[in-house]
């Protein structure tokens, strides 16, 4: 951006260029300083608001000054909120912004230090980064989810997270440690090990220890204790929250606005696609108990979501919790669909008598017949169009797992003949691709503009499938044991849930403390307590 470019851009407009994304934007003055830095959780949502007409009239002094020196903006792009208030803390101290308030001072985010050189390291919270021999984590944005993390490796690993020194008496006969062995049963030495294991965890080597506790959740919400299955799910969230990759943000290295069909594009060009993949299908899993196996179906067209084109499934065929079986199904119901409706699409259109079955298409794959017909049938739209928005086979399918949900999932296209449809599995844990035919994955670089496009596809089928299944596991607790309880309408069945928060309270309080809910008489009372006693 030039300072010697007077003409003021029509900000207005610009703002229609922006995505729908978490990021950073900098406001510049005409000599094209930063004025002011800001983060959003929504972009275009954030930016445009300072340009509305009513915004300069109800502004307080500081952002009418602002505003009026404000000449253009520019936005980055991140992947997530947390990175957004790291960008934006690094970018306030770089450029030191006029109107800027937070983070002009000293303050910094947390970090976690450990220092090996001790006798019994200990995991300690901390704002400074020293050049000494400690390993520092970090720095991590959210710092409620970092503490209860903390906590949760002080439990899990039995390491020490406070304090200094030997461990106390106290501290060597807690019973809060979930470790087999406790501190005062084994030596420095030991000890080490434990530390070693909780940094390999800061590191984000979390999927087993998430597992762990995924398995804990799926089991809580099969004994409908629905407040331990929503603990387990906090904590979840924070362990992945401070487990998960941030990017470290320097200068020269800001990311920059997306751009959709250039990222397709390199997409494919990181594949080796035959064609432009403009139109990708992902697929996910989700599960918490066997109960509701749900999976989700996301597209994406020309690099942005399609999202008239989602599907959503409920598993059918599949019994308790296999992936592997889950991921084959609905594939399998998703392009038996599709080829189904492109035969129909054909039929519809062909006059009796002109279904090509002469010998030179004898030998077609469903791959084949699939895009002739969509061709000869949609002249002026053809599958290749850009524009061409019927039922069509994908450019390319994305399955959310490593090999075992590819395997799966390309057996069900083989038995469909759908042998040259492109299909990747978009492994979590190292964002490793697997490919039909290569042993070993594909790592793209942690910046390729192909990786990010491939994360948002991912993410946003994941987004897909659990809100879906939480929606079904909302309907599950509506449809409890009480809904077989002589006398309990639907009315006083949400009464009863209101006061008392579960049915395993219920099921422990007295006749007199169920009597006294609103709409319950001593009567119905009685008969609902010898109810939950006999189930």
């Amino acid at each position: 951006m030039s300072s010697g470019a007077k003409q003021k851009p029509d900000l207005q407009k610009k703002v229609h260029e922006v995505p729908h994304k978490p990021g950073v934007y900098l406001m510049r003055d005409r000599f094209n300083r930063v004025i002011y830095v800001g983060k959003a959780r929504d972009l275009r949502k954030r930016v445009s608001s300072y340009f509305l007409p009513s915004k300069m009239a109800q502004a307080d002094l500081k952002t009418r000054a602002m505003l009026e020196a404000t000449w253009d903006f520019e936005t980055h792009i991140v992947r997530s909120e947390a990175e957004s208030v790291l960008l934006e803390g690094k970018l306030i101290k770089e450029y030191r912004p006029r109107y800027n308030i937070s983070f002009r001072d000293d303050k910094r985010f947390l970090l976690v230090k450990v220092d090996p050189t001790e006798e019994w390291p200990r995991f300690r919270l901390t704002r400074l980064k020293k050049n000494d021999a400690a390993r520092y984590f970090g720095p991590y944005a959210a710092a409620g989810a970092l503490r209860q993390t903390l906590n949760f490796m002080r439990k899990k690993f039995g390491v020490l997270t406070f304090g200094r020194g030997a461990p106390n008496e106290r501290e060597l006969k807690s019973a809060t440690y979930q470790v087999p062995t406790r501190l005062s049963e084994i030596n420095a030495e030991q000890y080490g090990e434990r530390v070693a294991q909780a940094c390999q965890f800061l590191e984000g080597q979390s999927r087993e220890m998430i597992d762990m506790l995924d398995e804990e959740m799926r089991k809580a919400a099969e004994k409908m204790d629905f407040e331990r299955a929503a603990e387990l799910r906090n904590m979840i969230e924070d362990v992945r929250e401070t487990t998960k990759p941030t990017r470290r943000f320097t200068r020269g290295t800001l990311p920059s606005t997306i751009d959709p069909l250039a990222d397709a594009q390199s997409l494919t060009d990181a594949l080796r696609l035959p064609r432009l993949a403009r139109v990708m299908e992902c697929f996910d899993i989700s599960n918490i108990s066997t109960t509701h196996v749900v999976a989700s179906m996301v597209c994406f067209r020309d690099g942005m979501p399609d999202k008239n084109c989602y599907r959503r499934y409920r598993i059918r065929t599949v019994a308790g919790q296999d992936d592997f079986a889950s991921m084959a199904e609905v594939v399998r119901r998703r392009y038996s669909r599709v080829l189904l409706s492109i035969a129909e699409c054909g039929m519809r259109n062909a006059e009796p008598g002109e279904i090509d079955i002469s010998p030179e298409f004898s030998q077609e794959t469903a791959f084949e017949t699939a895009t002739r017909l969509a061709e000869e049938n949609n002249p002026q739209s053809v599958i290749h169009s850009p524009n061409f928005t019927a039922v069509r086979l994908p450019d390319l399918i994305i399955v959310d797992g490593g090999k075992g949900q590819l395997s799966s999932a390309c057996h069900e296209l083989q038995r469909l003949g759908l042998h040259d449809l492109p299909i990747i599995g978009l492994a979590k844990e190292h964002e490793d691709i697997y490919r039909p035919g290569y042993a070993l994955p594909l790592q793209l670089p942690p910046d390729s503009s192909a990786l990010h496009l491939l994360q948002r596809i991912r993410d946003e089928a994941h987004r897909f499938a659990n809100a879906y299944h939480q929606l079904l596991l909302k309907k599950r607790i509506e449809e409890s044991i009480l809904d077989d309880c002589p006398g309990v309408s639907q009315n006083r069945k949400n009464l009863l849930l209101r006061k008392f928060g579960s049915v395993n309270r219920l099921r422990k309080a007295s006749t007199e403390e169920i009597a006294a809910t609103e709409g319950i008489g001593p009567k119905l009372a009685d008969e609902v307590h010898r109810f939950l006693q006999r189930h």
